[in-house]
């Protein structure tokens, strides 16, 4: 299964993903005023609490501050769980960089 989705391979299939999740640890959530539109924050300390509010049909893309170990720890638990998840390489400041489209919360 991929691990990954390129920034401009995100911004072409957004409507098609069942969920976007912002998986950014808390502190880097509350200190941010930014947001890909239509994502859900969950934190990525609690995955415990939500993992099972997650589809398991569709695509789930999530994202942290830059695509590391935060991104990868979520996405390792969501496939183990039968989850096609992904995470956008270098995160929403990846996406940024891109171009991608960023609301503010």
């Amino acid at each position: 299964m991929l691990r990954t989705v390129k920034p401009e391979e995100f911004m072409t299939i957004k409507e098609n993903a069942a969920v976007v999740l912002d998986i950014r640890r808390d502190s880097d959530y509350n200190t941010s005023d930014e947001i890909i539109p239509g994502a859900s924050w969950k934190d990525p300390a609690r995955i415990d609490d939500w993992i099972n509010s997650v589809p398991k049909e569709g695509q789930v893309i999530v994202y942290c501050v830059r695509g590391g170990g935060v991104s990868n720890s979520v996405v390792d638990r969501l496939q183990s769980d039968g989850i096609n998840a992904q995470f956008i390489e270098g995160g929403i400041e990846g996406l940024k960089d891109a171009g991608g489209e960023i609301v503010k919360k």
